[in-house]
């Protein structure tokens, strides 16, 4: 039997769908409105909201370095539809991101600390044709010490 080696990149990302597809969807699920619920995969129109999700390193303080710690910017974004709940929706996916990421700032245990950091929401380019509106949502995360070069699951 082989081990699954994982890099501290694929476990941060795979932590994050985790907890949109999960708790997010909880706490959508106790809204007042219906609020299309996330999902990860290859799916169309506006039953589901897919989120785009992407890491990059970012810059580390001077104690960061000294204690190795990882930082990483991590980027949600959401396409909504437009409609006329549509930039309401947007700020439900931001407010249940920030609830769930409060609850669990260590992603279940795999960094040290998620915060988020950054919210924009972008409406349609021209109203009522159709277009989408955009929330990106961004996530500082640290890690101390994460293993070199992946490690087994």
């Amino acid at each position: 039997m082989t081990d699954t080696v994982f890099f501290i990149e694929e476990k941060i990302i795979n932590s994050v769908k985790k907890l949109l597809s999960g708790r997010v969807n909880e706490l959508l699920g106790e809204t007042e409105y219906p609020i299309p619920p996330i999902e990860f995969g290859s799916y169309r129109g506006g039953s589901v909201v897919v989120p785009v999700i992407s890491l990059s390193i970012c810059e580390r303080s001077e104690k960061e370095r000294i204690i190795r710690v990882e930082a990483y910017t991590l980027t949600i974004a959401f396409a909504v539809p437009e409609h006329p709940a549509g930039e309401r929706n947007c700020y439900a996916y931001a407010s249940m991101v920030a609830t769930a990421l409060k609850e669990n700032p260590t992603l279940g245990g795999v960094v040290d600390r998620g915060e988020l950091t950054g919210k924009k929401y972008v409406p349609p380019k021209q109203g009522g044709t159709g277009g989408e509106w955009k929330v990106i949502l961004t996530l500082r995360i640290t890690a101390e010490n994460p293993p070199p070069c992946g490690f087994s699951a």
